[in-house]
């Protein structure tokens, strides 16, 4: 069950899902699965007020990522920003704010349900600088050395080919290009039976890399400046619903998983003079 396809599989519908059900009632309580977790602590309290006075509620709604990565990167005037695995098009209208009417911002995204209810978060907030992209994060449909910041928010972790991931995200950056996305890591070893769930593969946990693997993974695409900031850990009670539900003894690997799992601000540069990526030129 975890081959490439069928996570993608499971992925595509769980978040289908999710968004058919913000787009259709636009309330909260719609999309409140427990095999989607759009209410315990990994998607509570992400943004402020102020953030989500400036949206469409359903985008808001439709918010089911680990952290705030816009908040967390200087955005500039200008800029061409790329959202891997944007959903309802949240953190995409949000930097398209920050960036302006000289910049703009793309949204990446393989689920049909999520990009038609993105774009008509679009059109309410009047976004003109904006742009809904229909394709996978393996295969990033814009051309080499095109983008200013890659963020994303809890999606690489749902990804079973991270490390093309990465080669994309190199790819598509211009030289000096930031990498800035939130995402869940892991710190040491994770027990098997929770790699082997998909439910919490799709729910974020189980995809989840170790951080120094994550921070090797990086390097290894070519990224330099690798860092990684926990903004939130969570212990065994934020995680008792879910893995019950999968069928884990909790009690039993409490102690192997308490304080293990948290979202993480992750952060890389792609160097200057980098600006070929392709077979002839890139590692």
């Amino acid at each position: 069950m975890s081959s490439t396809s069928n996570v993608r599989d499971q992925v595509k519908e769980k978040y289908g899902s999710a968004a058919r059900a913000v787009a259709q009632s636009g309330s909260l309580q719609a999309c409140c699965d427990p095999a989607l977790r759009c209410c315990d602590p990994m998607t509570a309290n992400l943004y402020g007020a102020n953030e989500k006075g400036l949206l469409p509620e359903k985008a808001v709604l439709a918010s089911l990522g680990c952290g705030n990565p816009t908040a967390l990167i200087d955005l500039r005037p200008g800029e061409v920003v790329l959202d891997l695995g944007s959903g309802g098009g949240i953190d995409v209208l949000l930097s398209a704010q920050r960036v302006g009417p000289t910049g703009k911002a793309y949204g990446l995204d393989m689920t049909d349900d999520m990009l038609a209810l993105a774009r008509e978060n679009q059109r309410r907030a009047g976004a003109t600088n904006v742009e809904f992209l229909k394709g996978e994060i393996e295969n990033i449909p814009l051309p080499d050395n095109s983008v200013d910041v890659i963020i994303s928010n809890c999606v690489i972790n749902l990804s079973a080919d991270k490390d093309r991931v990465l080669r994309e995200a190199f790819r598509v950056l211009k030289p000096g290009g930031r990498f800035a996305v939130s995402d869940v890591v892991v710190r040491g070893g994770v027990p098997d039976e929770v790699r082997k769930s998909v439910l919490l593969w799709v729910g974020c946990i189980a995809g989840a890399l170790e951080e120094n693997e994550y921070s090797a993974k990086l390097a290894t695409a070519g990224f330099a400046q690798v860092s990684m900031e926990p903004t939130r850990v969570y212990n065994i009670e934020d995680a008792r619903q879910f893995l019950t539900e999968a069928g884990v003894d909790v009690d039993a690997i409490a102690p192997q998983v308490n304080d293990k799992f948290f979202s993480a601000f992750v952060r890389a540069t792609k160097p200057q003079g980098r600006a070929c990526c392709g077979p002839s030129c890139c590692s």
